[in-house]
């Protein structure tokens, strides 16, 4: 049987086994759909990243949960560009084929990658805040305290998330999500998952402190999510979060209450952009499982 190289990189962080860890098949041309979701499943990691070729960019990346598809990955995107620096890629801005489009990186000389992120798409969302309370295990005082000036919404910036704030660091820690009704909600409003987070962060450099929930796809909770960060930016700046101070770059702590902390830098400007550093904590092979996608089932 072939086999092929698969590392794991800890991603948002620049400390072994903190951060969120991502699978990434740096050669991953010539491997079907079946085969790169088998792949994915074997990892259990929240996302595995394959990098292939492609005719329009620099790379081509698709990202796989162990369960699913999805279309954008950020801190899968982050620890794939981590590696490849690890392997002698020098700094500068490269392309990057994804299902949501082609986007740009921006890798810097001390290490950290730059993810530019799709166009910010922000839709307010009528949900009660007793459901949405219910979901995530809160108080519903603690919600609404939360939500004077910044209401539930579903942010994008590439993929959507419904961004949920909350009053207190102990509201955030003290969640007890009920899976089941946060995958029903997230089906409701059309977003991956949802994003929780206060102003009451561990860092008094720190933006935000946040939790990410997506059951839906396949990731009860995720340690630290580019994406949603990507996404509660664009909401922060599009609400007047910060009125006209708008910080030139966010910091956003993620992680702790799963043991895995990491930091998401993030910039919005004229795009979306979220930044982090990875470490690569597994190099080894993988046997690639044989291809059943062509099998046809006889009755």
């Amino acid at each position: 049987m072939d086999s092929i190289r698969i590392v794991q990189v800890d991603a948002f962080t620049d400390e072994p086994l903190a951060g969120n860890p991502a699978g990434v098949v740096p050669e991953a041309d010539g491997l079907s759909d079946d085969q790169m979701q088998q792949i994915a499943a074997e990892m259990a990691v929240s996302e595995t990243a394959f990098l292939r070729s492609s005719e329009t960019a620099d790379y081509r990346i698709r990202y796989f949960t162990p369960t699913q598809e999805v279309d954008l990955c950020g801190h899968a995107t982050i620890g794939s560009f981590a590696h490849l620096r690890d392997e002698g890629l020098e700094a500068g801005t490269y392309t990057l084929e994804t299902n949501v489009g082609e986007l740009e990186i921006e890798l810097e000389s001390d290490g950290a990658v730059w993810m530019t992120q799709d166009t910010p798409q922000i839709r307010e969302v009528d949900v009660g805040y007793d459901r949405v309370a219910d979901a995530l295990g809160v108080g519903q005082a603690a919600l609404e305290g939360a939500s004077d000036d910044i209401p539930l919404a579903v942010s994008s910036t590439g993929l959507p998330f419904l961004i949920v704030p909350i009053t207190y660091l102990s509201d955030l820690g003290s969640a007890d999500p009920d899976m089941h009704a946060i995958e029903e909600l997230t089906e409701e409003v059309d977003a991956t998952g949802v994003y929780l987070f206060t102003f009451d962060a561990l860092d008094r450099e720190s933006t935000l402190h946040g939790r990410m929930f997506a059951p839906g796809a396949g990731v009860p909770e995720d340690p630290v999510t580019g994406t949603a960060s990507g996404s509660v930016s664009a909401y922060l700046d599009r609400f007047g979060a910060f009125d006209d101070d708008f910080p030139d770059e966010l910091r956003l702590e993620q992680g702790h209450y799963v043991d895995r902390p990491g930091l998401v830098r993030a910039r919005v400007g004229s795009a979306v952009q979220v930044g982090g550093r990875g470490v690569t904590v597994l190099d080894g092979s993988l046997v690639v499982p044989e291809d059943d996608e062509d099998e046809i089932l006889e009755a």
